[in-house]
This record gives C-alpha cells, sequence and structure tokens, in this order.
C-alpha cells in the first residue's frame, strides 16, 4: 500500500490524494526507466563503436597485407632470391592479424545488436502489468 510521508493509511485518504500519490509515482517511475535505458543504449554504443573501430583496423590492415602480397610477388617475379619471400611472409601475417580483427570487431558489433533497450523494455511492461492488475483489483 502507498503510504504518504505523514503515514496516513491509504483507506483513510481522499480519492485526490490517492490520484496524486498516483501521479507522483508514475512519474518517478517513467525517469527511472527513462535513466535505464539512457545506460542500456549507452552500453551497447560503446560496443558498436569498438566493433567498427576493429572492423576499420582490419580493412586498413588487408589493404596493407594485399599490397605488401603484391609487392611479394612482383619480387619474386623480378628476382628468384630470398627478398621475396620475406615480403610474402609479412604479407601473410598481416592478413592473419586483419583476420584477428574482422572476427573481435564481429564480436563487438553483435554484442551490441539490437540496438534496442531490451532490459527497460521489459521492465516497463511488468510495470504496466502490475498497473493493469492493481486497477483489475
Amino acid at each position: 500500500m502507498i503510504e504518504e510521508a505523514n503515514h496516513v493509511p491509504a483507506e483513510n485518504r481522499s480519492a485526490g490524494e490517492l490520484v496524486s500519490d498516483l501521479t507522483d509515482e508514475v512519474k518517478r517511475l517513467v525517469r527511472d526507466e527513462l535513466r535505464l535505458a539512457r545506460y542500456e543504449l549507452r552500453d551497447k554504443g560503446k560496443h558498436f563503436g569498438l566493433g567498427a573501430g576493429l572492423f576499420g583496423a582490419a580493412g586498413l590492415l588487408g589493404v596493407f597485407g594485399a599490397a605488401t602480397l603484391v609487392t611479394a610477388a612482383v619480387l619474386a617475379l623480378a628476382l628468384v632470391l630470398p627478398a621475396w619471400l620475406s615480403a610474402l611472409l609479412v604479407g601473410a601475417a598481416l592478413l592473419v592479424v586483419a583476420g584477428i580483427a574482422a572476427l573481435a570487431g564481429r564480436e563487438q558489433v553483435g554484442r551490441a545488436a539490437p540496438p534496442v533497450p531490451e532490459e527497460t523494455l521489459g521492465s516497463v511492461r511488468e510495470d504496466i502489468d502490475t498497473v493493469k492488475r492493481g486497477v483489475r483489483s
């Protein structure tokens, strides 16, 4: 039962006082739900940003790897010396690093999806069901 600060039981209070208390509680509940939604969206945004940055790094490293492999191919055709082998190894290593960054980026973006504050929506649904049950009683 909702009781006012002066500890008057709800059954001894006027309908106007009860409606006023209900209005205050609904305002507080909405503020709390909005605060929870902001927190949840901020957390998902951080994961999305990190994932996007890792995808960008993977793309850049992929370009460097491809350029190095092209250089290795040119060196291999131009000279049959160990220099091409070292260029080939460097290019392959860059591509492996790009693959690892892409996998990490995909995981981070996956953690941010869907961009809907699911916990808040569930909490709001529970609040609505509670109010509906209270009105029916």
